[in-house]
């Protein structure tokens, strides 16, 4: 398969956006692909980030193609494949969203999409869908919608968190916690961005040394200073802290996390 490689483009919006990188000195792989790129960690096995451009005017609604495969510019030894997820309550969560890098010429469109079909953009995922998963999905259309003076532009920075104290099963560390900031400019051409975690604590279990997806147990979805992901997940997203809606709001921190029921809940402004 010969792959596009152009990559998270830092200049897509007015004010251009580093691909934010992990604090410290890990070696992590750098992958492009059509309008994303993935930073893995090759010790976790796991995206330490992932960014994509999305041009939310210009969306195709494309039907589903592509299948999960491993991507062979880095070792597979270095990413979380199939074995992960077989036999188990374990979804291949999409990082970049399948639609998200869909956009543009038809066939350029369609090859974006089908390469958020590698591993290396997937996290492990507890299989229960509710409403708090349905609304993690939908933050992206949400701010699109919301940015719609600025032609419908965001980047999308998502990840998991890849925490040293995550519970290991078949030798890969589940994350408990995954992280999204969205960027966008304001009509008055100055970036605001917005954080997300979701906390699937409650859904994974493997204290018996075998995966347990918890029946009762819930996705939790928060809105956060983007500050706190920055020390969370480790990864650099200063630039982003400073355009962050809730630092324009006074939010100063952990207390201020505001759980979020429906996309209603977010605040963009």
């Amino acid at each position: 398969m010969t792959h596009d490689t152009s990559g998270y483009d830092p200049h897509f919006l007015p004010v251009p956006v580093p691909l934010p990188r992990p604090l410290g000195d890990d070696v992590v792989r750098e992958l492009a692909y059509p309008r994303f790129t993935v930073l893995m960690d090759p010790v976790r096995r796991l995206a330490a980030v992932t960014a994509v451009n999305i041009d939310g005017g210009s969306l195709r609604d494309l039907p589903r193609t592509g299948e999960w495969r491993l991507d062979p510019r880095i070792d597979a030894q270095e990413q979380a494949g199939p074995d992960l997820y077989a036999r188990n309550d374990l979804d291949r969560g999409h990082l970049v969203r399948r639609r998200d890098p869909g956009w543009g010429d038809v066939d350029e469109a369609r090859r974006a999409t089908e390469a958020t079909f590698f591993y290396t953009n997937a996290a492990p995922q507890a299989s229960s869908f509710n409403q708090s998963e349905e609304l993690w999905l939908g933050l992206e259309d949400h701010v699109l919608a919301y940015a719609d003076a600025t032609d419908q532009r965001v980047s999308v920075f998502t990840a998991p968190v890849l925490d040293p104290g995550d519970p290991e099963y078949r030798g890969i560390g589940i994350p408990r916690r995954f992280f999204k900031v969205v960027v966008w400019a304001a009509a008055s051409g100055r970036l605001e961005a917005a954080g997300f975690v979701l906390d699937q604590s409650e859904l994974i279990d493997v204290s018996e040394g075998a995966l347990a997806v918890a029946r009762l147990g819930s996705f939790r979805t928060f809105q956060v200073p983007i500050g706190d992901i920055e020390t969370l997940a480790g990864i650099d997203l200063d630039p982003l802290a400073e355009a962050d809606v809730l630092a324009a709001a006074g939010a100063r921190g952990g207390r201020d996390w505001r759980p979020l029921r429906t996309v209603e809940d977010v605040q963009l402004g």
